[in-house]
């Protein structure tokens, strides 16, 4: 189907047949495609932001038909996309290469072509400030220019994290003060993300969808369109519901997280392998669900997502205790990190001043090179303010910077000498044997038990 291009700049937008726009459109996505395999064969879809989410969403899009406008303010975004020079599984990138010979996967900045899309899938980020609140900035400009480009018939989804209401506040409100009414100029739905990036058992494909529209005929022209790049769809009444399950989910895995950290401690002060604790608990059918301890939580969801309820909350409303312990624990756990490699090194006899000192893996998670909130960062900044020699290697992150300073991967770290080695990330085919032959090794994983590991506690 093919919609005719209006020119948003108008402001106010009218028209008598608007609303049998939306009804053909409808029509056309709940009708079903012609091809199985490819159910949105003849669809245009735009895709606003080209991340982590938004790059695999416009991937998923193109094999289910779809022509695809990737959309991205950063022309370098772009330009590494067109050199697949960017964080994706091998299958994914696979699918990428074979987009230069269809011709149906177009890169721009140009936000003037959104008009011509069928539908617009918004994919920003989310991110926090330094003082942990929310930064609407990058989801407020693509809100907006969405909203000011939309034309009669079109579907909106909107997919970044934010806190209840947010579709409302920056999609549907703006949209009516332009003139176009949800369920019958347009149609606007909010399907929360569910990227696990670098984890080939959780891909897209193979992980249900959560679809809330502002109407009936959003959900289900949603669940249409994005039916192909899920398991399942699961609808459920409203874009609120939609927006506060993906809060939830993530909520749930940051308390569990941090309570995993917690017990791992009490394990270690008495003598008890954490991990092998947790592997017995998860033999257990129900009611239980394994959680690992690490070096805290870093990426786009856990240190962000849970912000975004937490300062929504009135300060004469429900309390969150438990959420804001959880939190607090795990933005404090790096410096817990930081003291307990000062005291391994204090009872070495060497202190951390001066100490060569090596953090092995900086990425969030294995197998990306993802920095964002990594715990990595503040590891590195807390041990080098201690005075330690601090280093890191990671074979998939070259370069980082750390308080304005520019650090680079070791690449032999088995051919140097450490006081102490810190394990943080371990990437799916790295080499552990050498540290068999360093001194104090401290793994925030409790995984290693081939090094002489000194417990966190």
């Amino acid at each position: 189907m093919t919609i005719t291009q209006h020119n948003a700049s108008d402001g106010m937008v009218r028209g008598a047949d608007a609303g049998a726009a939306v009804a053909r459109w409808t029509d056309r996505l709940c009708g079903g495609g012609d091809d199985d395999a490819t159910p949105l064969l003849g669809l245009t879809v735009a895709v606003v932001g080209l991340g982590y989410v938004g790059l695999p969403t416009a991937l998923g899009l193109l094999d289910a038909g779809a022509t695809v406008l990737g959309v991205d303010i950063s022309e370098q975004r772009l330009t590494d996309i067109r050199n697949g020079d960017v964080d994706l599984l091998p299958a994914q990138h696979a699918a990428l290469a074979c987009t230069e010979s269809t011709g149906a996967f177009l890169l721009t900045s140009d936000v003037d072509t959104l008009p011509g899309a069928d539908a617009v899938i918004i994919c920003v980020p989310t991110p926090v400030t330094e003082d942990h609140r929310p930064d609407l900035r990058a989801l407020r400009a693509a809100c907006a220019t969405v909203v000011e480009r939309a034309v009669p018939g079109q579907l909106i989804v909107l997919t970044s994290t934010s806190h209840v209401g947010t579709t409302r506040e920056l999609l549907l409100a703006p949209l009516a003060e332009r003139g176009l009414t949800a369920e019958r100029d347009v149609l606007v739905a909010f399907a929360p993300e569910r990227i696990d990036p670098g984890n080939e058992h959780h891909t897209p494909e193979n992980t249900p969808r959560i679809v809330g529209g502002a109407g009936p005929a959003a959900t289900r022209a949603a669940a249409f369109l994005l039916r192909a790049t899920a398991s399942r769809i699961h609808e459920v009444s409203d874009p609120e519901t939609a927006e506060m399950a993906k809060l939830w989910e993530n909520i749930f895995r940051a308390v569990n997280i941090a309570l995993a950290n917690e017990l791992s401690e009490a394990c270690a002060h008495l003598g008890v392998a954490p991990v092998q604790v947790i592997e017995a608990a998860a033999t257990k059918p129900y009611g239980f669900m394994p959680f690992y301890p690490g070096p805290g939580a870093g990426g786009h969801c856990i240190p962000c997502d849970p912000y975004y309820l937490l300062h929504q909350l009135p300060p004469d409303g429900p309390a969150a205790p438990v959420l804001s312990s959880a939190m607090t624990a795990l933005r404090e756990r790096p410096a817990q990190i930081a003291g307990r490699a000062e005291e391994l090194l204090r009872a070495d006899g060497t202190g951390l001043p001066g100490a060569r000192v090596l953090v092995l893996g900086a990425a969030y998670k294995p197998g990306v090179s993802d920095m964002r909130e990594s715990p990595a960062l503040r590891l590195l900044g807390l041990l080098a303010d201690g005075g330690a020699e601090a280093h890191y290697t990671d074979s998939h992150v070259p370069l980082l910077t750390v308080d304005g300073r520019e650090l680079t991967s070791v690449p032999e770290p088995h051919e140097e000498h450490w006081d102490l080695v810190i394990v943080h990330t371990v990437h799916p085919g790295d080499d552990l044997g050498w540290l068999a032959a360093v001194p104090r090794v401290l793994d925030t994983r409790h995984r290693i038990r081939s090094a002489p590991c000194a417990p966190l506690r």
